[in-house]
């Protein structure tokens, strides 16, 4: 049996699915019963795709993006990447937080190489590939620095070269630019859409920012809480690449109108719509 990834039965839905939710729940116990993060869930996301998942607090993004690393698993239903259920981390998912999660004491390119260090690679391979992984987000210059020498923004561009070295299939980011400054933050999108453009992957983007969703994605998942549980699905119809003028334009504000509402003029579970 895998430790990450097991068989299961070809899934329904779209054909070209990487990722999909079938009729996902998960609970978590607590004081005087159990509290349900998801509700019945199903989504599938299509290969090479850029999904952005938006929603209030205590949705359930977090959690459903957990679900595919394989870092929590279903309470009931399943999580399937290339039609093989998740039943654990797996290396063809990468994974970056909001925190950086650097090691300290290492470089730019030691940390970056760190992951390659689990795999076979021989030490001048592991070293190409991130080499190649850190000029692809802009870092060659600072390949021997520390991270205390780094800005934010610097920080976790190191963070998604790390990902991007051990050749993942598929990116779950959570809220990734969450900490930085408006400024830094639209730079590092700009930046992500860029590598996304050269090296294309699967993402799963987690954000509470509506303008950071619609700007990124080619579809923007609006979850609903207590339970969470997808609202709505609007499709992004905005060509790539993505500039500042089509940030600037009718379509984008009206797309972003679209979720800004879906998110935060929701009917309450068990309220009459």
């Amino acid at each position: 049996m895998s430790t990450d990834l097991d068989r299961a039965d070809p899934a329904p839905g779209r054909a070209d699915a990487k990722i999909s939710f079938r009729d996902v729940v998960r609970t978590f116990p607590m004081k005087g019963g159990e509290f349900t993060a998801l509700d019945r869930v199903s989504l599938d996301v299509g290969e090479r795709e850029f999904v952005t998942v938006v929603g209030p607090s205590g949705c359930g993004k977090s959690t459903l993006l957990n679900l595919a690393a394989g870092l929590v698993e279903p309470t009931s239903g399943e999580v399937l990447v290339d039609g093989r259920r998740v039943a654990g981390p797996g290396p063809e998912r990468g994974v970056i937080f909001q925190q950086y999660a650097l090691f300290p004491w290492l470089t730019v390119r030691g940390n970056v190489e760190f992951g390659l260090k689990l795999t076979s690679l021989a030490a001048d391979e592991r070293r190409r590939r991130a080499e190649q992984a850190i000029d692809l987000v802009g870092l060659s210059d600072f390949a021997d620095a520390l991270p205390k020498t780094l800005s934010g923004g610097m920080k976790q561009r190191c963070a998604i070269a790390r990902a991007y070295a051990v050749d993942p299939e598929v990116l779950l980011m959570d809220e990734p630019f969450g900490a930085l400054d408006a400024l830094t933050r639209v730079q590092l999108q700009d930046q992500l859409l860029d590598t996304w453009s050269r090296r294309k992957r699967t993402v799963v983007f987690i954000t509470h920012d509506v303008d950071e969703a619609v700007y990124l994605a080619r579809r923007v998942v609006v979850m609903a809480a207590r339970p969470g549980r997808i609202h709505r699905i609007i499709d992004v119809d905005l060509p790539y690449p993505r500039t500042e003028e089509l940030r600037l334009s009718p379509e984008f504000a009206r797309i972003r109108n679209e979720v800004w509402h879906s998110v935060y003029h929701q009917t309450p579970a068990g309220s009459a719509a």
